[in-house]
């Protein structure tokens, strides 16, 4: 049990760490990697986990995704990009394999599909979809430009 918490801890923090540079880098994937590091922290550390959730690299890329609520444009167009470029890649790189090819093909063509009609597309960032905070009904029983001591201004 020791051996497959310590396994599944460096495998996150091995994800955390190729997904950062995949954010940094257009040629590596962030997502599969910070997907890797939610799951691996999941499974063996409470208190990994919770840090890994609140950081800016979990919230921007894979927040919506794992609540179910989809994924922003960018992330997809960014996501699909470069699986797209790596596919391309390994494609060019296959000349003499046409089996291989054809499997590369089909791969790329199901992964696209899926994040088209598999994944909401959301409109816009989960911060700003949020409610601004302020007053808890939003409303004030003041008239506008009165204070509520029973003061006017000067």
């Amino acid at each position: 049990m020791r051996l497959r918490k310590g396994l599944c801890i460096a495998l996150g923090c091995l994800g955390v760490a190729l997904g950062a540079v995949g954010a940094v880098l257009p040629l590596i994937p962030t997502f599969p990697f910070l997907l890797l590091a939610a799951v691996c922290f999941s499974k063996s550390s409470e208190r990994l986990h919770q840090w890994f959730v609140g950081t800016r690299l979990y919230k921007s890329n894979l927040e919506s995704y794992v609540q179910g609520r989809g994924m922003t444009l960018r992330a997809k167009l960014r996501i699909m990009g470069t699986v797209t470029l790596l596919m391309a890649a390994g494609f060019c790189m296959m000349c003499r394999v046409p089996v291989g090819r054809v499997a590369l093909c089909c791969v790329w063509l199901l992964h696209t599909v899926y994040f088209v009609w598999g994944i909401k597309t959301l409109k816009e960032g989960p911060e700003q979809a949020q409610p601004p905070a302020g007053p808890s009904d939003g409303q004030s029983d003041e008239p506008p430009g009165e204070q509520s001591d029973g003061s006017s201004p000067p």
